[in-house]
């Protein structure tokens, strides 16, 4: 191999060459409108907030493709098409840990570098992502007063006001568990979908039944123990933000008018699924068989 061939990669004779009548890649992406649409306001010019705008702009993206994911698998599980269901609440799970991986490049702005440009995003706030919102409604942590923030933008008011109304991923579980046969309450499957859930101990006796006979019920115990995965990277996810966001600002205030890192501390303490976390208080330890063990010395031992 001559140093020419090792230097240089010809062009193979099939590549397409002429895009003045073919569809080109920066064509099929949009990529002219995707790279202009970052508009840094600081002035002078901050070489770090061009870091910040790409950061939430990829964030956002991936929460469109997140949402479009969860609004098919809950159509899905609402059809009783549980197996392609798992396969789309996959690849809402790999959006997870990309996004939470994220945090690590921002993580990268020092609170000097921050503050060269931080005025400038005035009173806009995370807290103003309607596709977050739309994430947790669609997860089922509902909140009808998140819907006066966006008072200011009619169609995006009006989508999260139809996710507000219509069943959560888990509701249509549960609705799927109850065709099954389980023993779901009735309170819980006529409930206002509108509210928040909250947790059932008739849910988690279901739930019990489940994990106490993983063959019989695979379906079942498969896609909850995939929300619970879900559920686990939101929390990660969560963290993630709380201390990217504490490494950056400390205890500042958020732009947004938030308490900053208190207010996202006690997100920490919700939940989407909250009998999949209670039942496993109820699963009992398997007795190996024909082993009798005795009621003292035991592990100690």
């Amino acid at each position: 191999m001559d140093r020419h061939s090792r230097s240089r990669r010809d062009l193979e004779e099939g590549i397409e060459r002429d895009f003045e009548r073919n569809l080109s890649y920066g064509e099929y992406l949009a990529l002219d409108r995707v790279l202009s649409a970052q508009h840094p306001r600081a002035v002078p010019p901050r070489h770090d907030e061009l870091l910040f705008i790409i950061q939430h702009q990829t964030s956002e993206l991936w929460l469109k493709l997140m949402l479009h994911e969860l609004s098919s698998a809950r159509e899905l599980i609402a059809a009783d098409q549980v197996q392609p269901a798992l396969k789309r609440i996959a690849r809402v799970k790999h959006i997870q840990h990309t996004l939470t991986e994220q945090w690590s490049v921002l993580a990268t702005l020092t609170p000097s570098e921050y503050a060269e440009f931080r005025h400038f995003l005035a009173t806009g706030s995370g807290f103003q992502s309607w596709q977050y919102r739309a994430v947790e409604f669609s997860l089922g942590n509902k909140n009808a007063d998140m819907l006066r923030v966006f008072a200011h933008d009619p169609a995006v008011r009006a989508e999260l006001e139809r996710l507000l109304h219509a069943p959560s991923l888990y509701d249509e579980v549960l609705a799927l568990l109850a065709r099954k046969g389980h023993a779901v309450p009735a309170e819980v499957l006529g409930r206002d979908v509108t509210t928040p859930y909250q947790g059932h101990d008739g849910v988690v006796d279901v739930f019990a039944t489940i994990y106490a006979d993983p063959q019989r019920y695979w379906v079942e115990y498969e896609l909850a123990e995939e929300l619970v995965d879900v559920e686990d990277n939101f929390q990660v996810w969560r963290f993630r933000h709380l201390k990217t966001v504490e490494r950056i600002i400390g205890s500042k205030r958020g732009t947004g008018g938030s308490s900053g890192v208190p207010f996202l501390r006690r997100a920490l303490d919700l939940t989407f699924f909250p009998e999949l976390y209670d039942v496993r208080t109820r699963i009992q330890d398997l007795t190996p068989e024909g082993y009798h063990g005795e009621t003292d010395g035991g592990e100690g031992r």
